[in-house]
């Protein structure tokens, strides 16, 4: 047998077996980060819509189809079985286990040494970001995959010329537009970059782009030819994402009577209160201080992972694989333009670290083999150990703060103490006790509780009578208390009727069951 067949499958087993030790690693962190009481809001929605779904009782249909976004969502599905509140941190451990799989074989089938791999392996142990990806149940690790296999997919087509890695690409974008809807807008920034591929595909002497595009538009024919592949391009592309895109919000239409339900309702996306909270409590406190200042967010990308412009020296001859890299860029700064009350997740910060990596296992093969060229790539991926952290103990959102202080400090999490303590008493309430919940607020109060049968919630249809006439109903309703931030955002809070009128002709009397700083949860007599 032939002795390099040997090396390559003894090689791709290793890799299979480093990443499965990876995938431990993660699952050790997640859990044991579990233990200590972390949660965030992304991961306790999922919890709370997957225990519906398995658990509830009623019309469910909608739960499953609408709510967003959808992939991550389905992907907490097969963890439910070993339990649902792991369910999350599970999916994103394996998940952020196949993404290092992925970027690995790639690097692997690039370059034969084995010190570049060392450094992929320290990159995904150790960087705080992508700890945060695999060990808080985020979905993040899903849009770093397909956004990885989307720009793999372009830079194979810059190679080959053929458009099945189009293709491929366009079904990546698809999948990532599932996973996080704000990637819709990367489109945007690829109208130059397709554009500049046509030209490059023309079979043209001249090498200089400039040249070419005159040369192109200055004969009918190659003008022709240019309009005819750029248009081709475009529909190869975006085609598939623009029809996915319309027909889920047709989907959203029938079913909610808003094409944009998936965006808007906090029923449907998690997102919705927490950017809002989240903009709220921190932007309008009178001694705030963005540092997330327009313009200026491409150079916190840099200053985060100066990886990236490493990354884009490889390829400075190039000019739409420069076009490909600087499209991120643009992408970010528009997000900050487009969504100005809501803070830039780290997510985005992210995925110039997922594109560096992918520059250089795409340039492995031509990478210099010096000890300082090594020396500087290694001291560069370990200041970047440093700049994760900062950026993710100084960013705006609470839930990216609060996970880089528990892993450091391994302190238990009391954030949701309060949401344990009302879904406890919940838990102790005779069987077959009804309780009527709005979880656009209250997810993680249900998401904690053991019997999601015995709540009235918004997606079954008696919902809305309930807070009519509750005695009808149920025995028990919950109210958001006038200390809570979210009782401006759901009906049960203690302006209800029934609570303001407890007396009245269409009301049964209330009385205080338990209380807590933020929630009350009432009994009907």
């Amino acid at each position: 047998m032939n002795p390099k067949f040997n090396i390559r499958i003894s090689r791709s087993r290793s890799l299979l077996i480093i990443t499965l030790l990876i995938a431990a690693y993660y699952l050790v962190c997640g859990i044991y980060l579990n233990g200590l009481g972390y949660f965030n809001k992304e991961s306790l929605f999922y919890i709370e819509k997957a225990r519906i779904v398995f658990e509830g009782s009623g019309y469910k249909l909608k739960v499953i189809g609408l709510t967003a976004p959808a992939i991550p969502f389905f992907a907490t599905f097969p963890f439910t079985i070993i339990s649902s509140l792991l369910a999350p941190v599970i999916a994103s451990a394996l998940g952020t286990a196949a993404l290092f799989y992925l970027m690995a074989t790639t690097l692997v089938k690039k370059s034969d040494d084995d010190y570049y791999l060392f450094l992929l392996i320290l990159i995904f142990l150790f960087h705080p970001g992508l700890l945060y990806t695999a060990c808080s149940g985020k979905a993040i690790y899903l849009a770093l995959i397909f956004f990885y296999m989307f720009f793999l997919n372009i830079f194979k087509f810059y190679t080959s010329n053929t458009t099945f890695h189009i293709s491929i690409a366009s079904i990546c974008l698809v999948i990532l537009l599932f996973c996080d809807y704000k990637f819709i807008w990367l489109t945007l920034f690829f109208i130059p970059l397709i554009f500049s591929i046509a030209l490059q595909s023309l079979n043209l002497a001249e090498k200089e782009s400039l040249f070419r595009m005159t040369q192109s538009f200055n004969s009918p024919s190659l003008r022709r030819k240019l309009i005819n592949k750029t248009f081709a391009m475009y529909i190869i592309l975006f085609i598939l994402p623009i029809a996915s895109v319309i027909c889920y919000k047709l989907l959203n239409l029938t079913n909610a009577n808003d094409a944009d339900y998936f965006l808007n309702s906090p029923y449907a996306t998690w997102n919705v209160l927490a950017e809002r909270f989240a903009y709220e409590t921190t932007a309008l406190n009178p001694q705030f201080k963005s540092p997330e200042v327009s313009l200026l967010i491409s150079a916190r990308m840099i200053m985060f992972c100066p990886l990236i412009l490493f990354a884009i020296a490889l390829f400075w001859r190039s000019t739409y694989q420069i076009l490909t890299l600087i499209t991120p860029f643009a992408f970010v700064e528009f997000l900050h333009i487009k969504y100005d009350k809501a803070f830039l997740a780290y997510e985005y910060y992210l995925i110039f670290l997922i594109l560096a990596i992918l520059c250089f296992a795409i340039k492995a093969q031509s990478l210099r083999n010096s000890f300082w060229f090594k020396a500087i790539l290694t001291v560069i991926i370990l200041a970047q150990f440093y700049t994760g952290y900062y950026f993710l103990s100084t960013s705006q959102i609470e839930d990216e703060r609060n996970f880089i202080t528990i892993l450091l400090n391994r302190t238990p999490d009391t954030r949701q103490d309060e949401n344990r303590d009302m879904a406890n008493y919940i838990n102790g309430l005779p069987d077959g006790s009804k309780i009527l919940v709005d979880d656009a607020t209250a997810y993680p109060i249900v998401a904690f509780t053991n019997n999601v049968s015995d709540m009235t919630l918004p997606y079954q249809e008696g919902f809305l009578s309930a807070i009519e006439t509750p005695g009808q109903y149920v025995s028990y309703i919950l109210v958001a208390g006038p200390k809570n931030p979210a009782s401006g955002y759901t009906i049960l809070n203690s302006r209800y009727s029934p609570v303001m009128n407890q007396t009245g002709n269409n009301y049964s009397s209330l009385q205080k069951a338990y209380e807590t700083d933020n929630w009350i949860l009432y009994k009907l007599y």
